[in-house]
């Protein structure tokens, strides 16, 4: 067993220095920040659908929604899924139209389009609000990398934390959303067929899908696929607007050659998010009829890939889910680099800064926010606690002024404030007065998003009433 886990291990550090050697080879073609934020507007249909679902399936949607397959059973499918109803709203209405109007007015943030639309005041605020929560899902992909390698070989979760940051760090930081999409393509054939060759495997180690039906589920809801345990359609409140408005998943939009890209490479990504939302549960399933007494649920995964697939499956499994963390959070270091450099540096800090040293400055937000997720993943407990941070927030913050901006002629830069404010404020008010359960069918995600839509619209009828008066 120690040469077999010594193999995967030398196999994974492989994969890692294949990865970041590809990042460093296709830096060499990004010579402006153009390249290295929206890749110079040339993404078609495919590299983009390869460089949003490498993003979109990450630690959440392997390691975490498996461990909350194996807790909660069935219900577990409306993690990713979720995500798959948000994609596909963002395909047929704010992507193709975010994407003309970056193209328009030549934008690379959705810093950039805040501004545009409303004032530098609110570009200015949503980037505060986002270094918090995008370092929160950073530290989430680091953790689930780091309960692989504490699985494979031992290795502290610290140090595994430290190496995951150290691998994903090293290429994006050189080349950008350039080198990201076509590294996230090697990296979703590898996930895509990893988990095509172990899924059968362990449902038959686990004795087929009968067999994990007759067994005692470990609670009354453990087969109820609309809720179960935490989990259920309640996700899709909590994650569905965060796909939507996503700046990781904006910018890479932006560099999309045209609005047809957008809407033929994000619809590949929510159909196959919606196909494979079924994999992490059964998974997780499984895992429970095989190991029912894993002390920490997310490390189901790794488990069944190392302990009941053969050693050469395996180890493709484990690179899969190994390139599931490591896509996703370069996605997350491209947020973090593009906010701090185009939103805070260069609107606030440096104006007349130089395309060269906007450049120097996002390759040190991506080593500086690499930095600090890795302390926060060392002291955060687990991978779905952390996500919940991110896109409760995201979701509460962003999703109004966007498609208010988008659709709303008439809102301005009091309804973008009012919406930002009273949708963190009653997230965060509902959140700990409830213990984070919320007020009946109201999750505290969705409480923030009636409020911020709410405080939009009062906005609206009062300036209204103020022009009639």
């Amino acid at each position: 067993m120690g040469d077999v886990l010594n193999l995967y291990l030398v196999l994974l550090l492989g994969y890692s220095l294949l990865q970041v050697g590809l990042g460093l080879w296709l830096s060499r073609r990004v010579r402006s920040s153009g390249d290295f934020f929206v890749a110079g507007r040339s993404l078609g249909p495919g590299l983009l659908f390869g460089t949003l679902i490498a993003a979109n399936i990450g630690a959440g949607s392997t390691v975490g929604a498996t461990g909350l397959g194996y807790k909660d059973g069935l219900a577990a499918w409306w993690w990713v899924g979720a995500a798959g109803f948000g994609s596909l709203l963002l395909a047929r209405t704010v992507g193709p139209r975010m994407r003309a109007v970056a193209a328009e007015q030549k934008l690379s943030t959705v810093g950039d389009y805040l501004e545009w639309r409303y004032h530098e005041s609110v570009r200015g605020t949503i980037s505060l609000l986002l270094w918090v929560g995008t370092l929160a899902i950073l530290a989430g992909q680091l953790i689930a990398l780091a309960w692989i390698l504490n699985v494979v070989a031992a290795i502290p979760k610290p140090l595994g934390c430290l190496i995951g940051g150290a691998v994903v760090t090293t290429y994006f930081s050189a080349g950008g959303l350039h080198a990201s999409a076509r590294v996230n393509m090697l990296q979703a054939s590898v996930k895509f067929l990893g988990f095509a060759l172990a899924l059968p495997l362990v449902l038959e180690r686990a004795g087929g899908w009968s067999a994990l039906r007759a067994a005692v589920p470990p609670t009354d809801s453990y087969w109820n696929f609309f809720t179960g345990g935490a989990s259920g359609w309640h996700y899709v409140a909590l994650l569905s607007p965060a796909f939507v408005v996503s700046p990781g998943i904006l910018q890479k939009i932006y560099g999309a050659r045209d609005e047809r890209a957008v809407r033929r490479g994000v619809t590949t990504n929510a159909l196959v998010l919606l196909a494979y939302a079924i994999v992490p549960p059964v998974l997780g399933i499984a895992a429970r009829a095989l190991h029912p007494g894993l002390d920490n649920p997310e490390l189901a995964l790794p488990t069944l890939l190392v302990q009941d697939v053969p050693p050469w499956i395996g180890a493709i499994g484990l690179a899969a889910v190994f390139s599931a963390e490591v896509s996703a959070a370069d996605a997350i270091l491209f947020m973090l680099s593009t906010s701090l450099s185009q939103d805070l540096y260069r609107r606030f800090v440096n104006p007349s800064a130089s395309d060269k040293q906007g450049l120097r400055v996002a390759r040190l937000a991506a080593i500086g926010g690499g930095a600090v997720a890795v302390g926060l993943a060392i002291v955060s407990p687990s991978v779905i606690g952390v996500l919940s941070i991110f896109y409760s927030l995201l979701g509460v913050s962003l999703f109004v002024p966007i498609v208010a901006g988008l659709y709303v002629k008439r809102a301005g830069t009091a309804e973008a404030l009012s919406a930002i404010a009273a949708g963190v404020a009653v997230l965060l008010a509902v959140h700990f007065l409830t213990g984070g359960k919320g007020l009946g069918i109201l999750t505290p995600a969705l409480a923030g998003l009636v409020a911020a839509a709410a405080a939009c619209s009062l906005s609206l009828l009062a300036r209204r009433s103020a022009r009639s008066a």
